[in-house]
C-alpha cells in the first residue's frame, strides 16, 4: 500500500460485519454526491492506472504508509480513494468502535511497525429495549408507592400532626428531588452500562467509592425486600385474622397523662410476630422461585400489578370525600375543618413495638424518628437507573421518568397529609392500622388487594435488582472475593439471588417493620449522598468531558442535596449513621488494599490533574482516560512570518489558545525558537522568555513561556517536543499557524521545516492543530454567526469534535451551529453511515447536523467527463510547479549521477500517485468552497506527509487544500481517544 493510503475492508470483512455500504443515488436527500468534473474543463491529466490491494491486517504504520499488498485468496484489488489521509477511514467505523469503549489493538506509536488484525462484527443482539414510561416511570412509581403509604402514613399524620407531617414530606421530597437532579445530570453525561447508581458513582468517584457505596446499596435493596414482604404479610393477616396460627392482644393506654384515674385502656388484636416470621419466610422463598424464572416475567406483570395499586389510590381519595359512611367507625369524622385544626399540632408519645400508643411502651417517637420511618416511602428513585442496560435512551428516559415519579408521589403525599388529617380523629389515626382500607370506597377489600400486590411487586423488584447490582460489582473484577457472583452476559445471577434471599430471610425473621425501615434508610441515603457528591465534584471540576444534556443542575444544588442527605441520616439516628459510614469506610479501605485498579477516569483524578505535585503522583505517566483528558497545547509563537521584535507572539494565536480551554481550565505552553548558538544567546533567550511570559499574562492566557536556542528551527522543535512537560502534564497538542507566506516571500526552507515538524509530532504521538487564516481569527468580543463545519475524514480520537465543542463555549462562537461532513467512498451505505454518526454524536451530547459526502474513485475521475471548478486554476498551477520542480530534480540527478534527492534524502516519486493526491485535495477543496464558504470556521483532517515524497510536493497538496478558504483549522489526532460516550 502506498504511503499515506488508507486500507479499506475487503468484501469478506464487510459481510462478516453484518453491514455493507452500497453506492448512494442522487435522490438521497441527506447525501451530497461529489460528481466528477466534466470534459473539457479540467487540466490535462494523464490517464494512469493504479490500484491498492485490500487486506484484513492494517499495519501499524498505515498512517505513514506502507507498500502495496495483495489478497492472495481472491486476488481482487480495490483502491482507497482517501489515501492521502492517514489513520483509519471513517467509513470503516473503526473510530466509532474505538470511542464507544471497545478495545481495539491499536499500536502506541504510528511507526512501530506492528501489524494489527482488525475484526469487525455486528454487535450481539439484545432483547427489546424499554422506554421512559415502562422503563423508568412505572418502576420508580411502583417502588416509591408502597407499604408505608398504606399502613403507616395515617399513623405518621396522627403522631406528627398535619403541620409537621407536611414539613416531613417536603423535607424528604426535597432530598430525593435534589438527588434526582444530580442523577439526571450524571446519567445524561454519556451512555450508561448496567449497574445503576453503582456504575454512576464508581465511574465518577473511582472504584473504591463505587464498590463501597454499591455494596451498601445492595444491602439496602436486599433489606428493603424484607420490608415489602413483611408489609404484605401484615396486611394479609389484618385482612384475614383467622389465617394466623398465633394470636396476640395489646392493651392500649390512650391517655398520655400520668394521673391514673384519667387513663383509659383498650384491648386490640394485632398480628403475632411469629405469624409474620412464618408467612414472611414462606413468601420470600416463593418470590425467589419467581425471580429464578427471569426478569422478563417480572417486567410483563409490572403493569398488571401497578393498575390495582393506582385504582386503590383512587378508591381512597373517593372514600375520603364520601366519608363517613354508615358502617364507619366513630373516629372517622369526614373532611371537617375542626378535625384539621385538632390534628394540626403534633402529639408524640410512647408506643409498643407494633406502633400502638402505650404510656409504658419501649419506643418514644419524635420528628427525627418519623423521618426514619417515613423516608423509605420516598425511596425508589433509583429503580429506573437500575434498568439502564434495558433502556432505549438512558439520557432521555432517566431524567424524565425519575423526576416525574418523584414529583408525582411527593404531590400525592402532600395532598394525602391534609386529607387524612381532616378525615379522622387523632386516636383513630394512631390505633387504626388500616384506616386507608376502612375509608376506601366501595369496600376495604380493594385496599387489601392493592397493598398486597404493591408490596409483592416491590419485593420482586428488590429481589431482582439487588442480585444484578451485586453481579455488576463482581463483573467489574475489582474485588476478587466477589468472583463467585460473576455472571456471563445474558445469564441470570443465580448465586447472587440466593445470597440476596438469605439476607432478606434474615431480616424477615426480625419481624418488626419499624426496626427494619431505619436500616434501609441509611443505606439508601448513603447512595443518594454518593450520587450528589459525584455530580458536585464533576460539575465543580467541569472537565471537557463533563457535558450533561440535563441543564437544570448546578454544583450548589448537588452540594445541597448531599448536605440534606447527611442531615437526614443524623436526624434519624447518629448511631446508625456512624455504623453505616464505618461499614462503607471499611469496604473502601478493603478495596484500596485488596481490590484491583479500575481506570474509569474518575473525578478525583480530574481534581488531582489541577494540582501540581499531587496531580503528577496520582496520574503518573500512564495514558490519561478520555474523561480526564485536558488539552495542553504547545503553541509555536513565531514559527514563520514576520512579527515586530517587540511582539513575542501573534496576538490572535493567544486568542485561539484560549478557545481550546473550557472556562480557562487547562495549561498552555507558549514557546519560540531562536536560531544560533546557545552559549552566545542564552541571555537573549532569558530576556525573550520574560517578555513572552509578560505577554501571556497580558492576554490572560493560563500558561507558561519557554524559549529554546537551537542551530535550526527543526532541531529546536525536535528537542522541545521530546522533553517539554512532566508526566501527564506533557503537552498533547501542537498548535501553529499555517505558513501562508512561504511562496509569496519565496521562503524555500519552509516546506522542509514544516514537514519535519509534522513528522516529529507524529513520531512523538502528539496531536496537531494548524490555524490557517490566523489574521482573520475573531477576537474575544467579535461574535460569529453561521456554522462550524467539520470535515471528518479519519479517526482522530474525537479531537476535532471536542475542539468544536470548546469553541461553542466561547462568546464569539456561541451563536454558531455545528455541521459534520463525513467524507466517504463511493460504495458507502450513506444513510446507515449517517445514522451511525448521528447516534454517536447524540451519545457524545453533541448537537450537530450530519451530512455524508461520497467521493468518486480515481478511475472514475479518469473515465468520466470533468466539470468546471473554481479551484481548477490552482490545481493546474500546482501541477505545473510540481512538474517543473521534478524536472529540476531529475536534471540535478543526471548531472551528479545520483538518484533523485530532495531535502537531503533520497526520494521516490510516483507521478500517478502525485496526481491522485492533487485530485483528492482538489475535490476536498471544491467541496469546502461549495458548502462551507460562509462558515465561521472549517475543520478538516490533516493528511500526513507521504514518505519518499519531497516536502515541496506536500506543501503543494496543502496549499491546494486550503485554497480560498478564509479560516480553517487543520487537525490531526494522535490515536488516543479524547472523548468518551460513557459517564
Amino acid at each position: 500500500m502506498e504511503n499515506g493510503e488508507i486500507e479499506s475492508a475487503d468484501e469478506e470483512m464487510a459481510s462478516s460485519s453484518g453491514r455493507q455500504y452500497r453506492p448512494v443515488g442522487s435522490h438521497d436527500r441527506a447525501v451530497i454526491q461529489m460528481s466528477s468534473m466534466e470534459s473539457g474543463s479540467s487540466p490535462d491529466i494523464p490517464k494512469r492506472k493504479s490500484s491498492v490491494a485490500t487486506q484484513v491486517e492494517i499495519p501499524g504504520n498505515a498512517m505513514e504508509g506502507s507498500s502495496p499488498s495483495h489478497d492472495g485468496r481472491n486476488g481482487t484489488q480495490k483502491e482507497s480513494k482517501l489515501e492521502l489521509f492517514g489513520f483509519d477511514s471513517l467509513v470503516n467505523i473503526l473510530g466509532l468502535k474505538s470511542m464507544t469503549g471497545e478495545q481495539l489493538p491499536t499500536p502506541s506509536s504510528p511507526r512501530d511497525g506492528e501489524n494489527i488484525s482488525i475484526t469487525l462484527g455486528r454487535p450481539k443482539e439484545t432483547g427489546p429495549k424499554l422506554g421512559t414510561l415502562m422503563g423508568v416511570f412505572v418502576p420508580c412509581l411502583q417502588n416509591i408507592l408502597g407499604i408505608i403509604y398504606y399502613i403507616r402514613f395515617t399513623w405518621i399524620v396522627g403522631m406528627g400532626g398535619i403541620g409537621e407531617s407536611l414539613l416531613l414530606v417536603a423535607f424528604c421530597g426535597t432530598c430525593t428531588f435534589l438527588t434526582g437532579i444530580s442523577l439526571s445530570a450524571i446519567a445524561t453525561n454519556g451512555a450508561m452500562k448496567g449497574g445503576g447508581p453503582y456504575y454512576l458513582i464508581g465511574r465518577a468517584l473511582g472504584p473504591e467509592v463505587g464498590v463501597s457505596i454499591g455494596l451498601c446499596f445492595f444491602l439496602g435493596n436486599a433489606v428493603a425486600g424484607s420490608m415489602y414482604v413483611l408489609g404484605a404479610v401484615e396486611t394479609f393477616l389484618d385482612a384475614v385474622p383467622g389465617a394466623g396460627f398465633f394470636r396476640e392482644s395489646v392493651t392500649i393506654v390512650s391517655n398520655s397523662t400520668a394521673v391514673p384515674m384519667n387513663v383509659t385502656t383498650t384491648t386490640v388484636s394485632t398480628p403475632s410476630i411469629h405469624d409474620l416470621q412464618l408467612y414472611g419466610v414462606v413468601v420470600t422463598i416463593l418470590l425467589c422461585f419467581i425471580v429464578f424464572g427471569g426478569v422478563k416475567i417480572i417486567n410483563k406483570v409490572a403493569p398488571t400489578i401497578l393498575i390495582p395499586v393506582l385504582f386503590s389510590l383512587f378508591c381512597i381519595f373517593i372514600g375520603a370525600f364520601v366519608a363517613p359512611r354508615s358502617n364507619a367507625s366513630s373516629g372517622i369524622t369526614g373532611l371537617k375543618l375542626s378535625t384539621l385544626k385538632d390534628n394540626w399540632s403534633s402529639d408524640y408519645q410512647r408506643t409498643t413495638n407494633a406502633g400502638i400508643p402505650d404510656l409504658q411502651g419501649p419506643i418514644y417517637w419524635n420528628f427525627n424518628a418519623l423521618v426514619g420511618l417515613f423516608f423509605p416511602a420516598v425511596t425508589g428513585i433509583m429503580a429506573g437507573s437500575n434498568r439502564s442496560a434495558s433502556l432505549k435512551d438512558t439520557q432521555r428516559s432517566i431524567p424524565i421518568g425519575t423526576l416525574a415519579a418523584t414529583l408525582t408521589t411527593t404531590s400525592l403525599y402532600l395532598i394525602s397529609v391534609i386529607l387524612f388529617g381532616s378525615l379522622a380523629t387523632r386516636e383513630e389515626l394512631l390505633t387504626n392500622r388500616l384506616l386507608t382500607a376502612e375509608v376506601a370506597w366501595p369496600i376495604p377489600a380493594i385496599i387489601y388487594v392493592g397493598i398486597i400486590l404493591s408490596t409483592l411487586g416491590a419485593a420482586l423488584q428488590s429481589l431482582t435488582g439487588a442480585p444484578r447490582l451485586l453481579a455488576a460489582i463482581a463483573n467489574d473484577d475489582i474485588l476478587p472475593v466477589l468472583k463467585y457472583f460473576r455472571v456471563s452476559e445474558g445469564d441470570e445471577p443465580h448465586i447472587a439471588t440466593l445470597f440476596t434471599a438469605f439476607i432478606c430471610i434474615s431480616c424477615v425473621i426480625i419481624g418488626n417493620l419499624d426496626l427494619i425501615t431505619p436500616t434501609i434508610t441509611m443505606f439508601f441515603l448513603l447512595c443518594y449522598s454518593g450520587v450528589n457528591v459525584s455530580c458536585f465534584l464533576l460539575d465543580l471540576l467541569d472537565a471537557p468531558s463533563w457535558r450533561p444534556r440535563w441543564k437544570f443542575h448546578h454544583w450548589s444544588l448537588s452540594l445541597l442535596g448531599a448536605l440534606v442527605c447527611i442531615v437526614i441520616m443524623f436526624l434519624i439516628s447518629w448511631a446508625f449513621t456512624v455504623v453505616s459510614l464505618a461499614l462503607a469506610t471499611l469496604i473502601y479501605y478493603y478495596v484500596s488494599i485488596k481490590g484491583k485498579a479500575g481506570d474509569w477516569g474518575d473525578g478525583f483524578k480530574s481534581a488531582y490533574f489541577q494540582l501540581a505535585l499531587r496531580s503528577l503522583r496520582s496520574l503518573g505517566a500512564n495514558q490519561v482516560h478520555p474523561k480526564n483528558w485536558y488539552p495542553i497545547p504547545l503553541i509555536f509563537c513565531r514559527p514563520w512570518g514576520k512579527l515586530p521584535e517587540n511582539v513575542p507572539c501573534h496576538p490572535k494565536l493567544a486568542d485561539f489558545a484560549n478557545c481550546m480551554k473550557k472556562k480557562g481550565r487547562g495549561m498552555s505552553i507558549f514557546f519560540s525558537i531562536i536560531d544560533g548558538d546557545y552559549h552566545e544567546l542564552a541571555e537573549d533567550a532569558k530576556t525573550a522568555c520574560r517578555q513572552l511570559s509578560t505577554y501571556i499574562d497580558y492576554k490572560r492566557c493560563e500558561g507558561v513561556a519557554e524559549i529554546i536556542v537551537a542551530p535550526t528551527m527543526s532541531d529546536g522543535f525536535r528537542g522541545i517536543v521530546q522533553t517539554m512537560g512532566l508526566g501527564n502534564l506533557k503537552p498533547n497538542i501542537i498548535v501553529m499557524r499555517y505558513p501562508e507566506i512561504w511562496r509569496r516571500e519565496n521562503l524555500t526552507q519552509i516546506p522542509s521545516t514544516f514537514v519535519s515538524i509534522i513528522n516529529d509530532c507524529i513520531i512523538a504521538n502528539k496531536a496537531v492543530v494548524i490555524v490557517k487564516g490566523l489574521d482573520e481569527w475573531p477576537g474575544e468580543y467579535q461574535r460569529q454567526y453561521g456554522t462550524i463545519d467539520l470535515y471528518w475524514i479519519v479517526r482522530d480520537g474525537g479531537l476535532m469534535l471536542l475542539l468544536s465543542q470548546l469553541l461553542l463555549t466561547k462568546e464569539s462562537f456561541e451563536s454558531c451551529k455545528i455541521q459534520v461532513f463525513c467524507i466517504a467512498e463511493e460504495d458507502t451505505e450513506a444513510e446507515e453511515l449517517k445514522a451511525d454518526v448521528k447516534k454517536f454524536l447524540y451519545d457524545l451530547r453533541m448537537q450537530a447536523e450530519v451530512i455524508v459526502i461520497t467521493m468518486k474513485s480515481w478511475e472514475a475521475h479518469m473515465d468520466s467527463a470533468p466539470q468546471q471548478d473554481e479551484s481548477v486554476e490552482a490545481f493546474t498551477s500546482a501541477q505545473r510547479r510540481i512538474a517543473v520542480y521534478l524536472e529540476e530534480m531529475k536534471e540535478t540527478a543526471r548531472k551528479e549521477g545520483k538518484p533523485l534527492m530532495a531535502d537531503g534524502k533520497q526520494v521516490v516519486v510516483n507521478e500517478q500517485q502525485v496526481d491522485k493526491f492533487l485530485y483528492t485535495t482538489l475535490k476536498l477543496n471544491s467541496t469546502i468552497l461549495r458548502y462551507s464558504r460562509m462558515s465561521a470556521v472549517v475543520f478538516v483532517s490533516l493528511p500526513p506527509p507521504p514518505l519518499n515524497h519531497p516536502a515541496y510536493f506536500y506543501m503543494e497538496y496543502m496549499d491546494l487544500l486550503v485554497e480560498n478558504v478564509p479560516r480553517m483549522l487543520i487537525v490531526r489526532g494522535y490515536r488516543r481517544d479524547v472523548v468518551t460516550l460513557f459517564t
